[in-house]
């Protein structure tokens, strides 16, 4: 089913009806972006302060406790390495990529877990790349504590063990050594990706973020599953729709999860409106 017309050119939501005294909003945020942003969108502003409580993926109010806990889950069992996974070439690949980017190579990081790698260095190159974009707190952070400065309670979708699930445990290690040789061997590829959701991002155009995100290439050489599509994103909405009509129906709440959790028949404007809410683009 195709996005109806207005559908594209809005991060920010209106969700109304089905019962709530007020409305609520949705807004599609980027972790990797400056607030300086939030400037260009319209009405954002007057829609956070007509909410009476923040809704984030995660309550990122006690981060050094959720940094504890994805740093017990980050290693690889005992005995395992590296070596284990790569051809003596790829190890030695990887060994010098983590050098240039991070100053320390797999003798320093070689007992964390590929995905927490592969993360790690799609941030530096984010920052490498965007340096004026990569300062300070991220859109999630910013409206968190703005909610805490107004005396607003913060509610997190997802509890850290959630995330680090998704993030470091869901794939085998193969799996996750596969994929992350394969990002180093093909820096352009990730380049390409975060050039192409830096211009679909400054536009607004939720429709062009969906179609990255379903982009099929048929040369990618590191394509994901269908199965870790769903895991990274249609499964958590899904859960997500479960809670967010109870928190609304108790505050007008402003939710903000990232942008490519709202478009497409399995996003949450989608899912929403299947559940009888009105969610009309705030423009």
């Amino acid at each position: 089913m195709g996005a109806p017309k207005g559908d594209t050119g809005s991060l920010l939501w209106k969700v109304s009806g089905n019962g709530l005294a007020k409305p609520s909003y949705l807004f599609g945020t980027h972790h990797l972006i400056p607030i300086t942003f939030l400037d260009s969108v319209s009405g954002i502003h007057d829609a956070f302060e007509n909410t009476e409580q923040a809704v984030g993926e995660l309550d990122m109010g006690n981060m050094s406790q959720m940094q504890m806990k994805i740093m017990g889950e980050s290693t690889m069992p005992a005995g395992i390495t590296f070596d284990s996974f790569l051809s003596a070439t790829d190890v030695t690949l990887l060994d010098s990529i983590l050098t240039r980017l991070m100053g320390v190579g797999l003798g320093q990081l070689g007992t964390l877990k590929p995905a927490l790698l592969s993360n790690l260095i799609s941030v530096t190159l984010y920052q490498q790349y965007y340096p004026s974009l990569s300062s300070g707190k991220s859109l999630d952070q910013y409206f968190q504590e703005e909610a805490l400065k107004r005396n607003r309670p913060v509610i997190g979708l997802e509890s850290t063990e959630d995330q680090i699930h998704v993030l470091l445990n869901s794939q085998t290690l193969d799996r996750q050594a596969e994929l992350l040789i394969c990002m180093v061997k093909h820096p352009e590829l990730l380049k390409e990706q975060m050039d192409k959701l830096q211009v679909a991002y400054h536009a607004q155009d939720i429709k062009a973020l969906l179609e990255l995100y379903e982009e099929e290439m048929p040369d990618d050489p590191c394509p994901s599953t269908e199965e870790e599509k769903n895991l990274l994103n249609r499964d958590r909405n899904r859960k997500w729709l479960e809670k967010l009509p109870a928190m609304m129906a108790d505050k007008p709440s402003f939710i903000a999860v990232g942008c490519l959790h709202l478009p497409g028949k399995d996003g949450l404007i989608e899912g929403l409106r299947k559940l009888g809410y009105r969610v009309e683009a705030v423009k």
